[in-house]
């Protein structure tokens, strides 16, 4: 459901869309890499903008300590993270938030596609770090 008070709503009503027709068409049980290349078809086919295994450099205290590596950046402002596992953990929440921190981004989806039914939570990190 849109909820404009929430920034991307929209198109993360959109993103979910086509995530379920990928569930929808799938099911559960395959590896994460299958689904990952089902979305990336499915959000070019409903002309979405968007960047695939798109990687960023984390920092602390402004130094550079590594990269991080997502599933998808959606119109440069939706992270999508996936996950093909039997159940969401506070451990992939955890992954998901610093990745918006990383990423410097306000707005992530968490799609878990091993489950019966397709399960997704929406991020929105209020407070970034700069």
């Amino acid at each position: 459901m849109v909820d404009e008070r929430y920034a991307n709503s929209a198109l993360t009503e959109k993103i979910i869309g086509c995530a379920m027709r990928v569930h929808s068409a799938l099911g559960n049980g395959f590896p994460e890499v299958i689904y990952q290349r089902s979305l990336a078809l499915e959000m070019g086919l409903s002309e979405l903008a968007f960047q695939r295994e798109i990687e960023r450099t984390v920092y602390y205290r402004d130094e550079a300590v590594g990269t991080r590596r997502v599933d998808f950046l959606v119109e440069d402002a939706v992270l999508i993270e996936l996950k093909a596992t039997h159940e969401l953990t506070e451990l992939h929440h955890n992954q998901l938030i610093n990745y918006l921190t990383a990423f410097r981004l306000t707005t992530g989806l968490l799609i878990n596609f091993g489950e019966k039914s397709l399960r997704y939570k929406r991020f929105i990190k209020t407070h970034l770090i700069r």
